[in-house]
């Protein structure tokens, strides 16, 4: 059984994530889980002294009485490090998605998602997974994101930001991105592509017609050439310099096929 927590100060909805993942649980769609509550940043800290030893996972609201924006993530990182986070935020701004996975956050869930869309990313970043869905990456960026930052526009009584933690990708010039960019293949930037939109190594392989197994070394083969070290980084350095460098592959055009070739090789 899995033990999560979610931090929101909204009681009713807090419940319908309850009784969706008890759902879950009774049509024997999802592992089992058991969903302790906080509706505040200091009540879920509390909660985190008491079971550091059973939690999984905590899904952590950005608008809280006593957190502002990424502040509670920030501090969360600096006082839980070892508890995975996920952000479950109304807040859908693709900069915003950005920086929380750049200050550790194992994915991001718009509010608006379904049920089947929640219970399949819980199953994902239980597994090791980082989850973003692909909408909220493919959303234009807007010129002011939710940040740690910004507490300025924070309420007197909010706790004082912690500092920002380290940046998870290294720091190019668009030059040498563009260097690197020249070594992948048109199919590994394919994959570099769709890895950005918040696919899934499934998905890709879905939607190409290739073995999953195909994916996987695609990914491996783009971390290498891009000196980086897993794909979050990957996501996180592409997602700021692809723009610059690309224009449209032979991957990422590529029609959707009806079903995955299992026994296909590239």
């Amino acid at each position: 059984m899995y033990r999560l927590l979610i931090a929101d100060d909204h009681p009713l909805f807090r419940d319908a994530i309850s009784r969706t993942l008890n759902l879950a649980v009774a049509d024997g769609s999802t592992p089992e889980y058991e969903l302790l509550q906080a509706a505040s940043l200091e009540e879920a800290l509390s909660v985190i002294a008491h079971h550091a030893d059973s939690l999984d996972l905590l899904l952590l609201d950005l608008d809280l009485p006593d957190s502002h924006g990424l502040e509670g993530l920030a501090r969360l990182r600096e006082e839980a490090d070892w508890l995975p986070v996920a952000i479950l935020s109304a807040h859908e701004a693709r900069e915003t998605v950005l920086e929380a996975l750049a200050l550790g956050a194992v994915g991001y869930l718009s509010k608006s998602s379904s049920a089947q869309t929640l219970r399949d990313a819980l199953a994902r970043m239980l597994a090791g997974e980082v989850y973003v869905p692909a909408q909220l990456m493919r959303a234009a960026p807007r010129p002011a994101p939710l940040s740690a930052s910004s507490a300025s526009s924070a309420p007197a009584s909010s706790v004082p930001v912690p500092p920002p933690a380290p940046q998870l990708a290294p720091s190019l010039s668009d030059a040498e991105f563009a260097r690197r960019w020249q070594t992948l293949t048109t199919k590994q930037r394919g994959v570099l592509e769709r890895m950005v939109l918040g696919e899934s190594n499934k998905m890709i392989a879905w939607q190409l017609g290739v073995a999953e197994t195909t994916i996987k070394s695609h990914v491996s083969a783009i971390l290498h050439k891009l000196g980086v070290a897993s794909r979050v980084q990957a996501i996180l350095l592409a997602s700021h310099a692809l723009p610059a460098v690309s224009g449209p592959s032979e991957t990422s055009a590529a029609p959707r096929r009806e079903t995955p070739r299992s026994n296909a090789h590239e």
